[in-house]
C-alpha cells in the first residue's frame, strides 16, 4: 500500500476489494463512496473517451498508465452525454493540465459529475492482483464514508455482481434519433443502441449512411419501420446472457437476411442468436493495444477493446446454425479469445472490439467499409 504526497488537500480514501485487499490513498474527483466491478484499462491515452463509454457502466476503472489527466478535459471528445464509470483509480494525477483544447481539469470534471475516485495508490500492484484473482467487486470510500475495513468489506460484498446484470436499457437512448449522412446519402441503417458510443454512427455517416439510432427496447417492427438497408447492434454493458430481447430482434433480422453488423455486445448477441454460449473472462480486455488477427485475410491489427464477456464458439471448424454456416473470423492473439464472427451464407458479421477507435488505433476502420460492401451487394 502507498499513500501519495500529492493532492494533500484531498480527503483520505480507501479502496476495498471483495477478497479483502485494501489500498489507501487520497480522494480524486468527488468525495463519498461508490461500488462496482474493478477492472483495469491499459490505454496510455484516451481517458476521456473511456470515462464516457457506456460499456463501463457499473465498473470501477483502474488506469495502468501512471500519469492521468495531463491533457485535461475538453468538450469535443466525450463518447456520450455523461461519465459512465462508477469509480476511477489513478496513481499519479496531473497537477496542472496542459492542452490547447482543455477547458478544465479531469479532477474538476469527475467532481462535477459526482464520480468518486482515488489517487496515490500502487495501481501496478492492484492490476497484478486483478490479473491473478480476476475482476471482482470493489468499493471506494473517502471523507466521512471511510470506516474500519471490516465494515467496508461487508458493504462491498453486498453490491451486485456483473454476472447476471442486465444493463443495456439503463444506458441506451430512450427516443430514436437520426445521425445524417455526411455528403450524399447512400444507405439507411437502423442502429440498436445497447450503449453506443458517439463515434460509431459518425464513422457510418462518413460513409454516406443515415443512421437511425433506436432504443435497446426497439421491436423488430420498429427496426424495419425505418426501411433500413442494414441493421447495426452496438457495444454495451452487462452480461450478454441477459440480453434475450436483442437476441430475439437479431434473429428476426437474420431471418430477413438484411445485412447485419455488430460490435462488442453486438458480437455476443450474434453469438447467442446463432446458438453459441457466452462466458465471463477472468479479467477481460480493456485498452487500445490488443492484437487481433483477421482470419479471413491473415492480417494482424492493433485494436481497442472493452469487454469482460466473450463468445464460446469453436475456432477450428465451420459451425452449422439455423441461419447457415458460421465461423470465427477474428481471434485475439494474446489468449485465443473469439473476437469476431461471420456467416458464410448470408450478409452478417460482428467483431468483439471497437473499430470506431475512440480512443485507439485505426487498423480496424475497414470493417465499416465491409458493412457498406454487404449493403451494396444486397442492393445489387
Amino acid at each position: 500500500m502507498t499513500i501519495s504526497t500529492r493532492g494533500a488537500g484531498k480527503a483520505p480514501a480507501v479502496l476495498v476489494l471483495e477478497d479483502g485487499r485494501a489500498f489507501r490513498g487520497r480522494a480524486y474527483g468527488a468525495v463519498g463512496e461508490t461500488f462496482g466491478e474493478a477492472v483495469f484499462s491499459t490505454g496510455m491515452t484516451g481517458y476521456q473517451e473511456t470515462l464516457t463509454d457506456p460499456s463501463y457502466h457499473r465498473q470501477v476503472v483502474v488506469m495502468t498508465a501512471p500519469h492521468v489527466g495531463n491533457t485535461g478535459v475538453n468538450d469535443e471528445d466525450p463518447e456520450s452525454g455523461r461519465i459512465w464509470v462508477s469509480g476511477y483509480v489513478v496513481r499519479d494525477p496531473a497537477r496542472v493540465p496542459s492542452n490547447w483544447r482543455s477547458r478544465r481539469s479531469l479532477d474538476e470534471e469527475l467532481e462535477r459529475q459526482g464520480v468518486v475516485g482515488i489517487s496515490g495508490i500502487d495501481t501496478r500492484a492492484l492490476t497484478r492482483h486483478l490479473r491473478e484473482r480476476g475482476a471482482m467487486r470493489v468499493g471506494i470510500f473517502s471523507g466521512d464514508a471511510v470506516a474500519d475495513e471490516a465494515t467496508l468489506l461487508a458493504r462491498v460484498r453486498q453490491a451486485p455482481e456483473m454476472v447476471g446484470a442486465d444493463l443495456s436499457a439503463e444506458v441506451a437512448t430512450k427516443e430514436t434519433y437520426v445521425v445524417p449522412a455526411i455528403g450524399t446519402k447512400k444507405f439507411t441503417v437502423a442502429a440498436i443502441d445497447l450503449g453506443i458510443k458517439g463515434m460509431t454512427p459518425h464513422r457510418m455517416a462518413e460513409r454516406g449512411i443515415e443512421v437511425h439510432v433506436l432504443p435497446a427496447t426497439a421491436t423488430l417492427e420498429e427496426v424495419y419501420a425505418v426501411e433500413p438497408d442494414g441493421v447495426f447492434f452496438s457495444n454495451g454493458p452487462g452480461d450478454p446472457a441477459t440480453a434475450d430481447h436483442p437476441v430475439s430482434v437479431m434473429q428476426g433480422v437474420l431471418e430477413r437476411r438484411t445485412p447485419l453488423f455488430g460490435i462488442c455486445f453486438g458480437n455476443q448477441i450474434l453469438g447467442r442468436a446463432l446458438g453459441f454460449g457466452t462466458y465471463k473472462l477472468k479479467y477481460g480486455h480493456r485498452g487500445i493495444n490488443q492484437p487481433v488477427q483477421d482470419r479471413t485475410t491473415g492480417k494482424v491489427e492493433v485494436t481497442a477493446h472493452n469487454h469482460g464477456f466473450a463468445v464460446d464458439a469453436p475456432l477450428d471448424k465451420v459451425s452449422e446454425t439455423k441461419y447457415g454456416r458460421a465461423e470465427v473470423s477474428h481471434v485475439c492473439l494474446n489468449d485465443q479469445v473469439v473476437e469476431g464472427l461471420q456467416l458464410l451464407d448470408q450478409p452478417a458479421f460482428s467483431v468483439q472490439y471497437h473499430p470506431e477507435a475512440a480512443a485507439g488505433p485505426h487498423d480496424a476502420a475497414y470493417l465499416f467499409d465491409r458493412f457498406v460492401s454487404l449493403m451494396e451487394g444486397q442492393r445489387a
